[in-house]
């Protein structure tokens, strides 16, 4: 698979949707997860992501203008011990919840489909990073319709075992803009992952349409100690 400039799939991508990179830096020693959302409604670019616990939710910028709640407030990420959970909707809540019990990742995803916001019927993008005694795996996963026929959801899981450094794999809801929108194909896209978080930050957040872009988290973990550092970013302030 050739690598890719996540810069140019974003500038290229006027409506990418919700995306989830996760990687590692270039220098090996962090566990690394980049998770943003857009939107085109009022209701949809009516939000902030805010930390909540060791993970982040969002949240309604103004309340007022909050028509529908049942899509866009859940926490895309959240953290079972030596576990970090990364998606696009409250299916994070059903990871946790089932990774907690002994179920595996793929497991936990088998009672779940895409959300029911017809005719798009927009994947479920997912992913858990494994950080544990120096060592580093994540996997990343898609439910999804099949070819816009909700009657059958296909389900895909990708497993990353021994990271490698300075690789990372990007997987996002729509292939690009429309109506509908037309859902993610193929493998997560390999991509570069520096070792600066600012960098990363920055290369992100820039390159995101300017007018359908809203939020982004990006998480650096240190894979010796498990500590992290956290950017946030929230177009509305």
């Amino acid at each position: 698979m050739n690598m890719l400039s996540l810069e140019q799939e974003l500038k290229n991508n006027s409506y990418p949707g919700r995306g989830i990179v996760i990687g590692r830096s270039e220098d090996g020693k962090s566990a690394v997860t980049a998770y943003f959302i857009m939107g085109r409604s009022v209701n949809s670019r009516n939000r902030v992501f805010v930390e909540e616990g060791q993970g982040i939710r969002t949240q309604a910028f103004d309340p007022s203008k909050l028509s529908d709640p049942s899509l866009i407030i859940y926490a895309p990420v959240r953290v079972l011990g030596n576990k970090t959970i990364v998606t696009n909707g409250d299916q994070t809540d059903t990871i946790y919840e089932g990774m907690d019990k002994q179920l595996t990742f793929e497991q936990s995803l088998r009672c779940r489909e895409f959300e029911p916001d017809a005719p798009n019927y927009t994947p479920r993008i997912s992913g858990i990073m494994h950080v544990e005694n120096g060592t580093y795996n994540y996997a990343m996963s898609i439910l999804k319709s099949n070819n816009g026929n909700p009657e059958q959801c296909n389900r895909y899981t990708f497993t990353y075992t021994n990271a490698v450094a300075g690789e990372g794999h990007f997987i996002h809801t729509y292939m690009h803009d429309g109506n509908p929108l037309p859902s993610f194909e193929g493998e997560p896209k390999l991509v570069s992952i520096p070792n600066d978080i600012d960098a990363f930050t920055s290369l992100v957040w820039e390159s995101l349409n300017e007018e359908n872009k809203v939020s982004l988290f990006v998480r650096y973990i240190d894979i010796e100690t498990g500590k992290y550092d956290t950017r946030i970013v929230n177009k509305n302030k």
